[in-house]
């Protein structure tokens, strides 16, 4: 997986390091227990997140240098500061200044994963007979870049969803340069519209929904530019840790989600850079 690319992993490092405060390791004696490095705390993070692994396996993997109740409040620290917010905001507007967004088609769906532990932003989910979920909904530009999400339980629709994507999207400033929204047959309603209406979003492209009491017909299904964001559902389901989540708090949640999506960028960032070296040319 790209995520654990070393290329992608020293990208990644080289922008969290510069917003994590400095503790001062001052004790007077000198005689107390080191702080571990951040550098090995993100590592394991980056591990448990790719993998899915527990926290006390990926105490294991890194064999014992960094226990998991260490690994836990590095973490908190981190989504306290800001840390994976503030990387993800300045993911995307490098991917925004170096390529481009583009905002010319813009697709929001939801996405249902398992939860088994429950707590907060979890309910029962209406595809896996009832078992506990969680659910992302998320926008993406025309090339599958996540520009904003909002997370609940598995058992809220994806309508009640939409205006909370969209203000995040609003709150980094891209809302205003969508041009087309593409959204499937959950969304079509007329509140929807008008509610869509009313943020300037005019140009939908909603996928019908069949009338009520008409007979069933069976019709080809037209996707539109809803394929993009099902894309970008498929590469956040390969991490372990969004695929089965057993975090009980949403700011963990929302954390992993940024972390991901810094990665994805980078990802891209580095084949843009690479896109005219010898070693990225097909062989004939």
């Amino acid at each position: 997986m790209r995520a654990l690319d070393p290329q992608v992993v020293d990208a990644v490092w080289k922008t969290i390091d510069p917003l994590i405060s400095a503790i001062p390791d001052d004790h007077p004696l000198g005689c107390h227990r080191r702080r571990i490095s951040d550098r090995l705390c993100f590592w394991g993070i980056l591990i448990r997140l790719v993998t899915g692994s527990s926290w006390v396996t990926v105490e294991a993997i890194l064999e014992r240098r960094v226990s998991d109740t260490t690994l836990r409040s590095r973490r908190d620290e981190w989504v306290t500061a800001g840390v994976f917010d503030s990387v993800r905001d300045e993911a995307v507007a490098a991917y925004d200044r170096i390529v481009g967004l583009d905002l010319s088609e813009v697709a929001l769906d939801g996405s249902i994963h398992k939860a088994p532990c429950g707590g907060a932003g979890t309910g029962k989910s209406p595809v896996d007979r009832a078992k506990l979920g969680w659910k992302w909904s998320i926008a993406t530009d025309a090339n599958g870049i996540p520009l904003g999400w909002a997370i609940d339980g598995a058992n809220r629709s994806d309508a009640k969803l939409l205006e909370p994507t969209l203000n995040e999207v609003a709150r980094v400033g891209l809302h205003l340069d969508i041009e087309t929204l593409h959204l499937d047959r959950g969304y079509d309603f007329p509140k929807i519209r008008t509610q869509l209406a009313s943020m300037g979003l005019d140009d939908l492209n909603i996928q019908k929904r069949k009338a009520r009491g008409a007979p069933y017909k069976k019709r080809p299904m037209r996707l539109g530019l809803r394929w993009v964001v099902e894309g970008t559902n498929s590469w956040l389901s390969n991490y372990g840790r969004l695929r089965r989540n057993t975090d009980r708090n949403n700011e963990h949640r929302h954390a992993q989600l940024c972390l991901v999506t810094t990665l994805l960028i980078t990802a891209k960032l580095i084949d843009w850079r690479d896109r005219w070296s010898p070693e990225s040319r097909p062989i004939r």
